[in-house]
């Protein structure tokens, strides 16, 4: 992939984007004063999602300016090009229900497709990142060293621990009895949602993850990270990228399999 020989000062200003937003929302992490509101598709946001993106986005009007971006709160349109694609809370329900299970994600995206990713996690102490080529890595915040990370082992779907998020998701998108088998088939299942099943496919703790409804902040931090950990990331139907919607990250061998097995059983009018 020529367009993307030197990302080093893309990811050093990644990592401190992430120091930010760590600022911004572990100020409002369980603050008696949050204050929440419903957006017009129903998911609530917080005062800490908008001061997040709003940090991010004015050291990338300084430092990146010519660069588009793409947030979850403050809008933005695909791109061509370099565009910053930015979900400054991940988990908001968990966020303001007082859950530690939420973080900041933050990626850049060259010609629609991740080539940076990062993951940063304060309230669970833990913060990923990965680059095209340059591998994918773990610290502990607040300053711990960094340590390389890779998939598992794992080779058959009956040896495997999976994620599915939440089976809502899975039902109203038609795809209950899909989801039904994954499970069957497999050893392990769990309901680990959000980001943090993704970063346990990373670290080689879970062997899939994989859920509905997404949009493009949900998904672009989280490619580079799998992908440069040795596994694979796809669409729930085998698409590449992460403008599909929904998203299926694995430790890469048992991925064919799992996409057998989801499309063998979807009814006629879903295929």
């Amino acid at each position: 992939m020529k367009l993307v020989l030197d990302l080093a000062d893309d990811l050093a200003l990644a990592l401190r984007l992430a120091d930010a937003a760590d600022v911004q929302s572990s100020a409002r992490f369980r603050a008696a004063d949050l204050a929440v509101e419903t957006k017009p598709d129903r998911t609530p946001v917080t005062d800490g999602d908008q001061a997040v993106e709003r940090a991010i986005r004015d050291i990338l009007a300084t430092e990146r300016p010519d660069d588009a971006i793409l947030g979850e709160e403050y809008g933005g349109e695909r791109a061509d090009g370099r565009q910053w694609i930015v979900d400054p809370i991940d988990g908001t329900t968990n966020f303001l229900r007082g859950q530690s299970v939420w973080g900041s994600l933050i990626a850049l995206a060259i010609d629609g497709e991740p080539v940076i990713g990062v993951a940063s996690a304060p309230a669970l102490g833990r913060r990923w990142w990965g680059a095209i080529g340059q591998g994918a890595w773990a610290a502990a915040l607040p300053a711990g060293e960094p340590e390389a990370i890779e998939v598992s082992g794992v080779r058959r779907l009956e040896d495997a621990f999976i994620s599915y998020n939440a089976i809502q998701g899975w039902d109203d998108a038609g795809w209950l009895d899909p989801l039904l088998a994954l499970t069957r088939a497999s050893w392990r299942a769990r309901a680990l949602g959000d980001f943090w099943a993704y970063m346990l496919v990373a670290e080689g703790q879970l062997d899939m993850a994989g859920e509905h409804d997404l949009k493009v902040y949900d998904i672009a931090a989280l490619i580079p990270i799998v992908t440069e950990a040795g596994g694979r990331f796809t669409a729930l139907d085998g698409t590449a990228g992460p403008w599909s919607g929904t998203a299926l990250a694995t430790n890469a061998l048992v991925h064919d399999e799992v996409l057998q097995i989801l499309s063998s059983h979807l009814p006629p009018s879903a295929r």
